[in-house]
């Protein structure tokens, strides 16, 4: 019962995770496409600044409860997927030096390098993401004791490409609708021009990734053996269609909570699917790893649930109040303040 109920929220802090820092990666990504002067460019850094290393506790948070709550799962990932997590530890701390340093000399070609930073620091750990999960849900090649078959390049398969892309899509969509929600005129028209224009690539995407999923992986199997668990496709579809009907409403408020509520469900979609086994082997379904096989002990699942659920509402509530607190605009007045980057 406990490894079942820790699955679950391993799954809930992987979504959480993917959905906050989802928008500062995805619009980090896009910052030069977006933003055409060094006021653009300041709005978009500001827009992110205050809650992207709040976003990161989620990933630390996911991290850890993989650690405690899995040790023999959090082993194998970090062998089997080691050069890919150390490419996405390093392009994260790149992203959070860039916030600190491009505004210590005031000098064009330096404030250059550190935008160019962000863009490939924001844009590797997306897709490096996505091409994790895919090939998580697909099976990676690991024996009887673990062992990882394979190299970087064995994970980029086309349906792990596939995830990859899909990544920066929802991510893109969902970092250019915060831009519209944070700014305003011209940077707001073309964060918004940008999230129409994605959107139909993301809904392909999105449909033939589902189609190469029912092919490739056993995630559907659970849903035929349950099928109460199609309500959570269900709301990912829901959500994608209204973040498209309210960015032609421009309101950017809902479709960024539609795209949120998207990012969630298709990360639950997935976990689900792959309930009990944290990673599939693909060289033989015995060897695959499970909630049950690799889980702690009963007195530290018991620990960790009651340390749990006194901690992670404190979490929540903190970045509650952050975001109402710093829900208005990020105007060129904001940019005189001391603190703005």
């Amino acid at each position: 019962m406990l490894e079942t109920i820790w699955f679950i929220l391993w799954g809930v802090l992987w979504a959480v995770y993917f959905m906050l820092d989802g928008f500062d990666l995805g619009l980090g990504a896009l910052m030069p496409a977006l933003a055409k002067n060094e006021t653009d460019r300041r709005i978009v850094y500001n827009s992110m600044g205050p809650f992207w290393d709040g976003n990161e506790v989620w990933l630390v948070t996911a991290g850890g409860a993989t650690f405690a709550a899995f040790p023999t799962a959090y082993a194998i990932m970090f062998n089997g997927l080691y050069s890919a997590l150390l490419l996405l530890l390093f392009a994260l701390i790149i992203r959070g030096v860039c916030f600190e340093f491009r505004g210590k000399v005031d000098n064009p070609q330096w404030k250059a390098f550190w935008d160019v930073a962000m863009a490939v620091s924001s844009f590797l750990p997306t897709l490096l993401l996505g091409v994790a999960f895919a090939n998580i849900f697909k099976g990676i090649p690991i024996d009887q004791s673990g062992i990882y078959h394979g190299t970087l390049f064995t994970l980029l398969n086309p349906y792990g490409l596939a995830g990859g892309v899909l990544f920066v899509l929802l991510f893109m969509v969902h970092g250019s609708l915060w831009l519209a929600v944070k700014s305003e005129g011209e940077l707001q028209a073309r964060a918004a021009s940008m999230a129409k224009k994605l959107w139909p690539a993301l809904l392909v995407v999105a449909v033939l990734f589902l189609l190469f999923t029912f092919v490739v992986t056993n995630l559907f199997n659970n849903y035929f053996k349950y099928p109460l668990m199609w309500m959570l496709p269900g709301v990912a579809v829901a959500s994608l269609l209204l973040t498209r009907v309210f960015i032609q409403q421009a309101a950017w408020w809902k479709s960024w909570f539609a795209s949120s509520a998207t990012i969630v469900f298709v990360t639950l979609f997935g976990v689900g699917g792959l309930f009990p086994n944290i990673l599939p082997s693909s060289i033989n379904k015995a060897f695959s790893v499970t909630a049950f096989n690799s889980a702690s002990s009963q007195l530290t699942l018991k620990i960790m649930l009651g340390v749990a659920l006194v901690i992670v509402p404190i979490v929540i509530g903190y970045q509650t109040w952050v975001y109402i607190f710093l829900r208005d605009k990020v105007t060129e007045k904001d940019l005189s303040y001391e603190e703005a980057y």
